[in-house]
């Protein structure tokens, strides 16, 4: 797999930034595993330009170092010239403050609207997948629309930013690729992995799709998907797939696809 400096557990070299991810493995043991917060940090660390390494870890046979490392701590964490961090908020803050102008590039969005913009969806999809009553089925998937069509609008609505109050053209719809403008920021490295599983999860084990009117989602999705940012340090679908299909079983039984 092409990834940027990513190493399995078997294999992992010094880095310029002396930083290092732990990341749960795939079902293979080895492969990067369906992890919506470790990815968020794999694209955070792509994006401000820093050559690190990843080591994933098979949770069914922890090594030894792990719990030596952080205890009682599942992964992802990274550390830090010898210091560990696990938690994902904090650690985003840390990468934010430490990994800085002029050096690294700042990520937080200009507009604080677009950090919170998706916020509702994960939690929403998630009441919705792992529903095993058929009968309140339909009311939740009205409920993640309703949440994914809020995001829609915000993706849809121009940035103050795209409109030019000296321009007689009146810009109704926005043409930005991300949440807020046209580069990636620390608002799309954590709702774009959770997006995705959403996308490919309700697909899989609901035949739910995003709908094609949503083109705002779309064109957020298509933009993301044609980024190494984002397509290198994604899991296989078919892993996101086997991270869900225990709670897919439990569907199965009681709904009828």
């Amino acid at each position: 797999m092409a990834r940027r400096s990513r190493s399995s557990s078997s294999s992992s070299r010094k880095q310029e930034s002396g930083c290092r991810s732990r990341d749960a493995a795939g079902s293979d043991g080895e492969s990067i595993g369906n992890c919506p917060f470790s990815q968020r940090l794999f694209m955070i660390l792509w994006l401000k330009g820093v050559v690190f390494s990843v080591t994933t870890v098979d949770l069914k046979r922890k090594p030894a170092d792990l719990q030596n490392l952080a205890p009682g701590t599942h992964p992802p964490f990274i550390t830090y010239n010898g210091e560990v961090k696990t938690d994902v908020n904090k650690i985003e803050e840390f990468l934010e403050e430490v990994l800085s102008p002029p050096k690294y590039l700042k990520l937080s969005p200009k507009h604080p609207e677009s950090n919170t913009a998706g916020m509702d969806i994960f939690a929403k999809f998630s009441a919705f997948i792992k529903n095993s009553r058929p009968e309140t089925n339909e009311a939740l998937e009205r409920g993640l629309l309703k949440t994914l069509q809020k995001l829609d609008e915000y993706l849809n609505s121009p940035l103050p930013d795209e409109i030019d109050e000296n321009s007689m053209e009146d810009i109704t719809v926005s043409s930005r690729k991300f949440l807020d403008g046209n580069e990636m920021t620390l608002a799309d490295c954590n709702l774009l992995p959770k997006l995705h599983i959403v996308k490919v999860v309700a697909k899989k084990y609901r035949n739910f799709d995003i709908p094609k009117e949503m083109t705002g989602i779309w064109r957020y999705l298509t933009n993301a998907y044609s980024r190494d940012e984002f397509t290198n340090t994604c899991p296989g679908e078919k892993e996101i797939e086997i991270a869900y299909s225990d709670v897919a079983k439990r569907l199965t039984n009681e709904v009828s696809y």
